[in-house]
């Protein structure tokens, strides 16, 4: 079958392939392995290999190859299982394409014509077999997936193919599913099974890579670790799609977007569907058009260039408003002709099958009309300070765009051409800037599609306050200062009006430092409404995600900035073995655009070159001046001479066309110094377009995406690692557990999302926070993780003792727990002493008596001032230690909770028995010596009759006992369990089953603070009344009491003191958060079933008679 071309880029791994035939453009290969010579050792390799396991996994034994001519790059263009196949190819190839491609003089050309062709054979072939896919096999796969990997049917699948994963040196042959969320690779071959899972959010590295044992494979990082898969019968499909679903993933969950009901993974039923998305995201890059245009068309085809008198080879692209082609190379010729400016279709469809387009503008350039296009030069704030007259290379210049507008048209319908960009090196007038800065960055699309939009913003935003008014009048006069047309209060106001309504219009980026600095330099040269379009343009679609709190964009550009010092400044990377000294110096240059470095003058015509080569110019100059500079900093010995060095480089650039008068150029410290050699900015500029010019968009772009992952997952380690550094000072975990710990946390986050695309995503996740509040988890989230830690198996009433745990780690109060509140907590539970454990068990028993007067918010955390900060901070470490005697007395209700959730500890364990009978010791202790001091305290005011000692009387709940909500919350904790292990009525028998020397009595339910009855204690409705039972509300124990009463028993205290298995319990939680978090109404797996009724009443029946 014929395939996408893709470059091979070994073609002859380890000789893997034979060639059977070959000419001058094609080569049909073997695999070894098949045929003659499949019986020798190398032929058994390979058929090893490829049929390990699963005969559909095969790599197809025949393909063909194209050869650039004069170049050893080959493409893939066509495979088959068979002889007979592969020949069919090979004679079609032989009888259409060879004398075809005589004609052709490049060796480009002749490839460019290939690969249109072969694409066009597939888009036929797709069409006659009308896209059909088996959706048999297809819901096979989703079932097998879902049984393999434990995922619930929300987890979309998106597709799957078959492939080889490499443990060291040996392959595992399998099959790789991609989803919505996860990466995830399944094998089994003679009883090893190899199960890989990982969320695409933990992807730091995405890669097509290559080796001489593996000739092609993709490289996927996740937590430092590789995974290599290969023999993808799609490679390069498979790549992209993996891409797709790692970008996705960094949307979603740290840049916080949500997705439309429209977007591809809301319903990933088909493949297309990213694919076709990804194609529309391209489409509108390269062509800088609206976010709302979709390709609808593309078609190869040959556009007549009439400056030139020749066909220029492209691609023809349709979309619901424009009409666009770009050249083979992109940068040979495109053009974008707006479908309202048609004014003639002329279609010829005998034999040639051209197609004539007219515009209006065409109609006006052919009767000389261009003055109708010309801006009013006194509508924008930079005008007021032109020069009456201009210098004579500025009327050249003027002259030169002139003669380019008659010949290749003006405005939208402008052919774009290496002409054109030859002018933008030399720089753009001062008349013409602000016109071509609107063609070229797309704002031009912007503002048409968009009639009366700017206008509308300001008067939503008039008056309005916000934290970004706020930090835009703090920056408004810092904003070229020195410029006349920002010292007078027309520049400041519109400046303000542009800043406040784009912060209007994304709330998202709001305003960001460096805003304001480019948006001073796009009024200098275009009108108000069209600096806003600018403005939209560059932050939205030519620089995405810089101006925000973490700056990701420029540092993804920063990577790739490196990347690119590597590969083409070797000398200076063999002398700097760290590179990160230029991500620190030029992260200026790429959010300003080289405004900040150098004089207005000359660096207008840097973002000349920006507007027309988008980001690609500005690493191609930053190349530039390090080559410039390169003796210099070979001879530098720290990084402050060679900052040095390359601010006296910027101090030394010029303009020598500029025609700003001397009152509006930048004087540098260094303007009358003659020892220093002066460099011209358009001589600097075009040195970096002929160095560097050879880099392509494509490949930036590419880097880009590749480079994305890595700077977010580094940025995430590093928060990572500032947690962990200060939480690891308090606690005795690992550095291995809190490692695992923290991921669990961070993890807990994701997977409130993760089946949820079209949701709001993370509300409570904030970069801007400090990095202990950047992460945090609401009380629901909380109590999913902390019942998968906790180290006991409490049945009874986990939920409600999961959310004491939440209200008692909240220390502030915001409804919010950090890390570091959570792992000191859980830290308690597993590595502390006795004393500490309990302590932690009294204080949930008595929160609301001791839980500071704050405000609770379960909206979310507010933002937190700095200064409130850091002062909060300072006093938790000058906080003494807590004494046990600061705590205050527990009262009845409340112990009674204490004793029930100690029940529940307890349960399951060898000793249970023992436990038990040591706890109803202890209470029966506590309770008599309560009830003789009572009767030592009454005593003194009236005479109580006696009792005796073998029936203690059970006072019952007086309605005026002291409520808590903490036990209600108890009590409702208890009742909403999914199946009660015994109904109120069944819980408490005759004291008889313990105590023979009472007598059976019948019991009814013990009234609950709340009037309800309690779903676990009961109490003998015969028990006699005495004085005590109306103040049963006074009684309370101290914590001292209760631990003094607990070490008398050996056994309790070799419960809490043993050791807790921290790693199998880690282990565990992360096996089952994501099934923990999907089914929320489902059990910790660990836990053992529910007790039965009798054991319950056993086990119970000695506190309920007290």
């Amino acid at each position: 079958m014929w395939l996408r071309p893709e470059e091979v880029l070994l073609k002859n791994a380890l000789k893997l392939w034979v060639t059977e035939k070959s000419n001058d453009y094609f080569v049909l290969q073997r695999r070894r392995g098949y045929g003659e010579d499949s019986g020798g050792l190398t032929g058994l390799l390979v058929g090893t290999l490829d049929t390990v396991l699963d005969s559909t996994a095969k790599v197809a034994p025949f393909r063909i190859l194209h050869q650039t001519p004069d170049s050893q790059v080959y493409w893939s263009v066509a495979c088959g299982a068979s002889l007979e196949e592969i020949s069919q190819h090979w004679d079609w190839l032989q009888q259409n394409i060879i004398r075809t491609l005589s004609v052709f003089d490049s060796g480009e050309d002749i490839t460019s014509f290939v690969q249109g062709k072969i694409r066009g054979l597939i888009a036929e072939e797709g069409k006659s077999a009308g896209d059909e896919e088996d959706p048999e096999r297809f819901r096979e796969a989703v079932l097998r997936f879902e049984r393999l990997f434990g995922l619930p049917q929300r987890e979309k699948l998106v597709t799957y193919f078959s492939c080889s994963y490499w443990r060291g040196r040996v392959p595992n042959q399998g099959w790789i599913y991609l989803s919505t969320n996860f990466l995830c690779f399944y094998s089994y071959m003679l009883g090893n099974e190899v199960k890989l899972m990982y969320p695409w959010d933990e992807v730091s590295r995405l890669e097509r890579t290559s080796s001489v044992l593996l000739a092609e494979s993709i490289r996927v990082c996740v937590r430092g670790e590789d995974h290599y898969f290969s023999m993808l019968l799609r490679l390069q499909q498979t790549y992209l799609i993996m891409q797709q679903l790692a970008e996705y993933a960094i949307v979603r969950f740290f840049d916080k977007e949500t997705f439309n009901a429209e977007h591809p993974l809301a319903n990933p039923l088909h493949i297309m569907a990213l694919e076709i998305h990804a194609r529309n995201q391209s489409f509108r890059s390269f062509f800088r058009l609206p976010q709302e245009e979709n390709l609808c068309e593309v078609h190869e085809s040959f556009l007549w260039v009439p400056f030139s008198h020749v066909n220029t080879l492209g691609k023809i692209c349709v979309s619901e408003n424009y009409l666009c082609f770009a050249s083979q190379d992109g940068s040979q010729c495109h053009l974008i002709i707006p479908l309202w400016e048609v004014r003639i279709l002329l279609i010829f469809l005998q034999a040639t099958k051209n197609v004539m387009v007219k515009t209006s503008a065409l109609e006006k350039k052919q009767f000389g009309i261009l003055s109708d296009l010309l801006p009013s030069s006194a509508e924008s704030v930079g005008q007021q300070e032109a020069p009456s007259t201009t210098s004579l290379k500025e009327r050249m210049k003027e002259q030169s765009w002139q003669i380019h507008f008659a010949e290749y048209g003006r405005g939208t319908g402008m052919f774009c051409t290496k002409k054109t960009r030859d002018l933008i090196v030399r720089g753009v007038p001062e008349t013409l800037r602000g016109e071509l800065w609107m063609l070229f960055s797309g704002a031009v699309h912007d503002m048409t599609s968009h009639p009366g939009y700017y206008g509308r913003l300001l008067e939503e935003c008039m008056g309005s306050s916000s934290l970004a008014c706020d930090e835009i009048e703090r920056d408004l006069h810092r904003s070229l200062p020195e410029h006349p047309a920002f010292q007078s209060d027309t520049g400041i106001s519109a400046l303000r009006r542009v800043l406040t309504a784009y912060a209007h219009r994304n709330p998202k980026i709001g305003y960001c430092q460096a805003m304001n600095i480019l948006t001073s330099v796009l009024l200098l040269y275009a009108k108000e409404e069209e600096a806003f379009w600018l403005l939209v343009a560059v932050c939205e679609r030519m620089l995405p995600d810089y101006f925000n709190r973490r700056i990701i964009g420029a540092l993804v550009d920063q990577a790739v900035f490196e990347e690119l010092i590597r590969e083409h400044l070797t000398q200076l990377t063999e002398h700097m073995t760290d590179l990160s000294f230029f991500s620190s110096v030029s992260l200026s240059w790429f959010l300003t655009l080289f405004i900040s470095v150098l004089p207005i003058e000359s660096a207008v015509n840097v973002v000349d070159c920006f507007f027309y080569d988008g980001i690609k110019a500005i690493l191609q100059l930053g190349l530039a001046v390090l080559d410039y500079n390169m003796d210099n900093l070979l001879c530098c010995h720290d990084d402050a001479e060679a900052v040095t060095v390359l601010n006296r480089f910027f101090d030394s650039v010029t303009n020598k066309d500029s025609p700003l008068p001397a009152t509006v150029q930048q004087a540098s410290a260094t303007a009358n110094d003659k020892s220093i050699q002066k460099v011209d900015i358009s001589d600097l500029i075009k040195e970096s377009y002929e160095k560097y010019g050879n880099i392509r968009t494509e490949e930036v772009e590419n880097m880009r995406k590749r480079n994305k992952l890595y700077v977010i997952q580094t940025l995430e380690d590093t928060t990572k690692q500032n947690v962990l550094r200060v939480v690891a000072q308090d606690v005795k975990f690992s550095a291995a557990q809190l490692d695992e710990l923290y991921m669990l946390f961070k993890r807990q986050h994701f997977v409130s999302c993760y089946w949820s695309v079209c949701s709001p995503a993370l509300q409570n996740h904030d970069p801007s926070l400090p990095y202990l509040d950047q992460y945090q988890l609401d009380q629901s989230q909380f109590s999913s993780l902390f019942n998968l830690l906790q180290p006991w198996t409490t049945h009874t009433h986990v939920r409600s003792l999961a959310r004491s745990a939440f209200r008692l780690l909240d220390a502030n109060g915001d409804g919010l727990v950090n890390f570091k509140e959570f792992i000191c907590g859980l830290d308690i539970l597993y590595n502390r002493s006795f004393t500490e454990k309990l302590k932690f068990l009294f204080k949930l028993h008595i929160q609301p008596a001791i839980e500071k007067s704050v405000v609770f918010c379960p909206s979310g955390r507010a933002k937190v001032d700095l200064q409130e900060y850091l002062k909060q901070w300072q006093e938790d470490l000058q906080r003494r230690e807590e004494n046990i005697k600061d705590l205050p007395r527990i009262n009845q209700v409340q112990f009674i909770g204490l004793t029930k959730t100690l029940y529940g500890v307890f349960h399951g364990t060898e000793e249970e028995e023992s436990l038990y009978r040591a706890v109803a010791r202890v209470t029966s202790l506590l309770l008599r010596m309560e009830e003789v001091g009572r009767k030592l305290q009454e005593s003194s005011l009236q005479k109580t009759p006696q009792t005796t000692p073998t029936s203690t009387p059970q006072p019952e709940t007086s309605p005026t006992l002291p409520t808590s909500p903490e036990n209600e919350t108890l009590a409702e904790g208890e009742g909403d369990q999914p199946e009660s292990p015994a109904s109120p009525q069944e819980t408490a028998p005759s004291h008889s089953d313990i105590t023979p020397t009472s007598t059976s009595r019948p019991s009814t339910p013990t009234s609950s603070p709340t009037g309800t009855s309690s779903p676990m204690l009961d109490t003998p409705t015969d028990t006699p009344s005495s004085p005590s039972a109306v103040r049963d509300g006074d009684w309370s124990f101290s914590f001292e009491q209760i631990l003094a009463s607990l070490l008398n028993e050996p056994s309790v205290v070799r419960f809490f003191e043993r050791a807790i298995d921290t790693d199998s319990l880690i282990a565990h939680a992360c096996k089952n958060q994501l099934k923990v978090a999907h089914f929320k109404t489902s059990t910790n797996q660990r836990d053992p079933p529910p007790p039965k009724k009798k054991e319950l009443r056993y086990k119970m029946i000695e506190i309920a008679q007290y």
